[in-house]
C-alpha cells in the first residue's frame, strides 16, 4: 500500500488534472471547478493505492468522469459558452492549443494523455475504459484531423 500526503499529490498533479479538464471542457472556469472536485474526491476516498502511478491514473480517471458528469448535468445543457478573447497569452494558448481545441473531445482526451502526459496506448485504454484498438484509432484519426486543421490555418482556409 502506498502512503502519500494530499499536499504532495496535489502539488505534483494539480497541473496535470487541470490540463486534462481544460482539454475536455474548453473552459478555464469549468476546468478549475473540476480540478477542485477531483482533489476533494481524493481526500474523501478510502481507496488504497498501490503506488504513485496508481494515484495519478485514479486522478485522471476521476477527471474524465467529472467532465462527463458536467456535460450530462441539466445546468450545463442549459448554458451557452461565452467567446473568451483573452488578452494575456498563456502557455496553453498556443496555435497548437487552439488547433487541439477544435478536435472532438474523444480525440482531445487521448492526444492529451498520450503526448502531454506520456501514457502508452494500453494505459490510456485502462484510464478511459476503452479497448486498445479504439485508443489507437482515436489517436490516428485525431492526428489526421489535427494535421488538416493546421494545414487549413497555414494556408488561410480556416
Amino acid at each position: 500500500m502506498y502512503r502519500f500526503t494530499y499536499n504532495d499529490i496535489a502539488e505534483k498533479y494539480i497541473d496535470t488534472v487541470y490540463r486534462l479538464a481544460l482539454s475536455r471542457t474548453k473552459s478555464r472556469e469549468n476546468a478549475e471547478d473540476i480540478t477542485q472536485e477531483v482533489f476533494l474526491k481524493l481526500m474523501q476516498t478510502n481507496k488504497k493505492f498501490d503506488n504513485e502511478e496508481h494515484v495519478k491514473a485514479w486522478l485522471l480517471r476521476v477527471t474524465i468522469n467529472c467532465t462527463k458528469d458536467l456535460f450530462l448535468s441539466s445546468w450545463f445543457k442549459k448554458t451557452e459558452a461565452l467567446d473568451e478573447n483573452l488578452s494575456v497569452e498563456t502557455e496553453e494558448k498556443s496555435d497548437l492549443y487552439y488547433a487541439l481545441m477544435r478536435l472532438p473531445q474523444k480525440y482531445r482526451t487521448v492526444i492529451h494523455l498520450y503526448y502531454y502526459e506520456g501514457y502508452s496506448v494500453k494505459e490510456i485504454a485502462d484510464i478511459t475504459k476503452s479497448a486498445e484498438g479504439t485508443v489507437k484509432s482515436q489517436l490516428y484519426r485525431g492526428r489526421d484531423m489535427l494535421k488538416e486543421i493546421i494545414r487549413e490555418e497555414v494556408s488561410g482556409i480556416g
